[in-house]
């Protein structure tokens, strides 16, 4: 192993600890899965806040995640089917693993006919799902917005599974109501807005990416530890036999493809053969602590590549201001009385909401490591899985009474406090008057 600078070495050390919630009982953590779990509303709308007396919802707007889809390419399954198929000329494959090849094969085949990178199934149905349950929190809003026209504008990022999204989320609306279907524009594309840490304004991000050594020596710390080492072998022995797993040149990179399979399994679970859809059964081949592990590492690449980052630095979050601007914009517009819109709605990826996260203060969003610390489980609490699951929203409703305007946030369907030095219009209150917020935000 190669050397590593006091601090990261020291770092390395205090990551060996697993967090708590690791063990090998029960089904597996949903942490483990990070920014590929799928998507779970975090709170039932029988339990939110009212608005206050005499408001009314006069506009709604969101920004989400595409849904549950397939791997973005066949690169983990062509990898383990290689060493999978080595082992099996070779009788190298434990019992358990005589049976993970025809697994794979099936999942792959299955991600292949959904189209890598695709909606799959599950994820089509979250977005009909969220969409039916935003017309229900909001009725009376829905139902003016047929009585005067007003338009609901789809915007994407343009990639195929966002625009697939989009057209879910307002199928659903449009059964939901008929009389929306008419007033719903066809989706367009932003990738300014939506898309940007590929556009001119993510330049110095993927700058960052590439090329910052402190990002790149933080990350092998990170991964070169004993622990992973420890996780991979452990793997790895559930499907060959030792002999085999010895002459593996590399033994993470193998693991981590399985785990891969793993974490991208639950997104595929219509698809599954099995009629509960109980996620390929590729958690066989990973002991829930193994997966936590390899869960973590995939978290801290999240964290530091996209989400709150060094503590001396913003190259993570800064380029999200546009979409945050356009949040304020519409619901100003709306204030003002230049906006015909009756709904606003974005379809986007986890590269853009999860550096939103950071500029909103959203929990879970809101503590960068600071020099000399490295993020850990225990240390910080960041975890893919909360922050951007697929098919993750922020929603933004506005409601009215007279000339005053109140905003409340859901942040994965549960009602969220506005980032610290935001004061809601009573103590214990989801609604901000948008006045605050601008000035919260340092927008007035």
């Amino acid at each position: 192993m190669r050397r590593l600078t006091p601090v990261l070495a020291l770092g390395a050390l205090l990551l060996t600890a697993l967090p708590a919630h690791a063990v090998d009982e029960g089904p597996a953590h949903r942490d483990s899965y990070g920014t590929k779990a799928p998507y779970e509303p975090r709170q039932s709308a029988h339990t939110h806040q009212r608005p206050p007396a005499g408001y009314t919802a006069v506009f709604t707007e969101n920004v989400s995640r595409h849904g549950s889809r397939a791997a973005t390419d066949g690169a983990d399954g062509d990898l383990v089917l290689a060493l999978w198929d080595r082992a099996q000329e070779q009788a190298q494959l434990t019992p358990g693993g005589e049976e993970f090849g025809p697994r794979v094969r099936a999942l792959m085949a299955a991600m292949e006919k959904t189209g890598y990178g695709n909606l799959s199934g599950r994820g089509r149905q979250e977005m009909r799902d969220t969409a039916t349950r935003m017309e229900r929190r909001l009725p009376a809003l829905f139902t003016r917005i047929a009585d005067e026209g007003e338009k609901i504008d789809v915007v994407s990022s343009g990639q195929g599974r966002a625009v697939d999204s989009a057209g879910e989320f307002t199928g659903a609306l449009a059964a939901a109501d008929p009389a929306l279907k008419p007033l719903i524009g066809a989706t367009r594309t932003d990738k300014d807005l939506l898309y940007f840490h590929k556009t001119a304004g993510g330049a110095a991000y993927r700058d960052y990416l590439a090329n910052d050594q402190r990002l790149k020596d933080t990350l092998n710390a990170i991964t070169d530890q004993p622990r992973t080492h420890e996780a991979a072998r452990s793997v790895l022995r559930r499907i060959f036999k030792d002999a085999f797993v010895d002459r593996i040149t590399d033994q993470v990179g193998a693991a981590r493809a399985v785990y891969d399979l793993y974490a991208i399994a639950p997104a595929m679970s219509e698809e599954s053969p099995d009629p509960d859809g109980d996620g390929w059964g590729m958690d066989r081949y990973i002991s829930r602590s193994d997966a936590s592990w390899f869960g973590y590492l995939s978290d801290a690449e999240d964290f530091y590549e996209k989400g709150p980052g060094f503590s001396d630095s913003d190259i993570t979050y800064r380029m999200a201001n546009v979409l945050l601007d356009d949040f304020f914009q519409q619901a100003e517009a709306k204030r003002a009385g230049t906006s015909d819109l009756g709904a606003e709605l974005r379809f986007t990826h986890a590269e853009e909401i999860i550096p939103l996260a950071v500029l909103m203060g959203l929990p879970g969003s809101t503590k960068p490591a600071t020099p000399g610390e490295t993020y850990t489980y225990a240390g910080n609490p960041w975890r893919g899985a909360s922050v951007a699951p697929l098919g993750a929203n922020i929603q933004w409703d506005v409601f009215r009474k007279g000339d005053q305007y109140l905003v409340r946030m859901l942040y994965n369907e549960k009602e969220t406090a506005f980032r610290t030095g935001c004061r809601p219009v009573e103590k214990g209150s989801t609604f901000y008057n948008l006045d605050e917020l601008e000035r919260c935000f340092g927008r007035d």
